[in-house]
């Protein structure tokens, strides 16, 4: 209610924002369903009690790696898809977040694990799946905002990476912002290079 009774008084006095409420968690589609009927629920009794109209947009976290394999069904429902990588990651290997610094620097020295998967994108498994959502979910909606939000969008492999896999955008902790915006630029002058060399 309160994210909807903002918007209507800043439209109220002139300023355009629009929304976008963003779904967690999401593994089925029909999760998604029932938890966008009550957004949408929620929007309409808002905007009859403020005499307001406003646009808004329901998206889904894509951080479950069943969303990521069903991201065509989920596009049919979601207006926005963030892939949340730090609980994909966490999903698709099978590691608790709070545990992994127990192991992971062992796994890493000992070149079981190329890097730490919680601090790069590991680009073969996980990004994978990041693809995979990406593709499928624009199979449906050719234009469908993606992104991803969490460590991963201040990385620059990361950054790179979601460049090349299509993403619209990163989200990161405010600090990780300027190398964030850094290895965006660097990802799109690199793909200009290759072009300009072919």
């Amino acid at each position: 209610r309160a994210i909807f009774e903002a918007a209507c008084e800043l439209a109220r006095q002139g300023q355009k924002v629009i929304p976008e409420v963003m779904i967690p968690l999401v593994g089925h589609v029909n999760e998604l369903i029932v938890t966008k009927k009550m957004v949408v629920k929620a929007a309409n009794r808002v905007m009859k009690e403020m005499d307001m109209k406003i646009e808004y947009l329901v998206g889904t976290m894509i951080e479950v790696p069943r969303a990521a394999l069903t991201a065509d069904e989920i596009a049919k429902e979601a207006e926005f898809f963030s892939f949340g990588t730090n609980d994909l990651t966490q999903m698709a290997f099978g590691f608790s977040r709070d545990d992994a610094g127990k192991f992971l620097p062992k796994y890493v020295s000992d070149g079981i694990l190329p890097t730490d998967p919680f601090i790069a994108l590991d680009q073969g498994g996980v990004g994978q799946l990041v693809k995979m959502g990406v593709q499928k979910g624009r199979q449906v909606q050719p234009k469908l905002k993606v992104g991803i939000c969490g460590e991963h969008g201040g990385e620059p492999s990361s950054v790179e990476f979601c460049h090349r896999a299509g993403l619209d955008y990163v989200s990161c902790s405010p600090y990780r912002v300027p190398i964030a915006r850094l290895a965006a630029a660097q990802a799109v002058l690199k793909e200009k290079g290759k072009k300009k060399k072919k």
